[in-house]
């Protein structure tokens, strides 16, 4: 039961940063010319990686109701542990001058690599049964 209501909230994380993938890439394409280089390349790539790792985590989502498995719901925490730390480091770095939080975004982005390891591997479990 606990993986089900877990599972819920990353499908509501899902739903949010993809709104927020959106309206924040059109914000950005009509005003983010204004901002320096250094920022506008930080944002760029926190947007990316957001972005991209948002439907990576609706894809293991997707894979976790077709079978669940601990090792989907791991690779599912640390796609949503990777985009709040990896982006959401930048995004505060970048918008509200906290430059010490930028130190944690190493650790986003290896969560969002080990996110991809466990979805191959669980990936390969799954769809090569014999």
């Amino acid at each position: 039961m606990k993986n089900v209501n877990l599972i819920g909230v990353f499908t509501i994380f899902v739903g949010i940063s993809g709104c927020f993938s959106v309206l924040f890439g059109a914000w950005f394409a009509h005003a983010g010319h204004e901002l320096s280089e250094e920022i506008q390349f930080r944002l760029v790539n926190a947007h990316q990686y957001q972005f991209i790792h948002t439907l990576a985590l609706l894809s293991v989502i997707a894979l976790y109701r077709y079978q669940a498995s601990k090792w989907l719901l791991a690779s599912a925490s640390c796609f949503f542990m990777g985009v709040l730390l990896f982006s959401g480091s930048l995004y505060l770095k970048t918008f509200f001058n906290f430059s010490v939080i930028g130190k944690i975004t190493p650790l986003g982005g290896m969560l969002l690599a080990l996110g991809w390891l466990l979805t191959i591997f669980v990936s390969n479990k799954l769809f090569n049964k014999k």
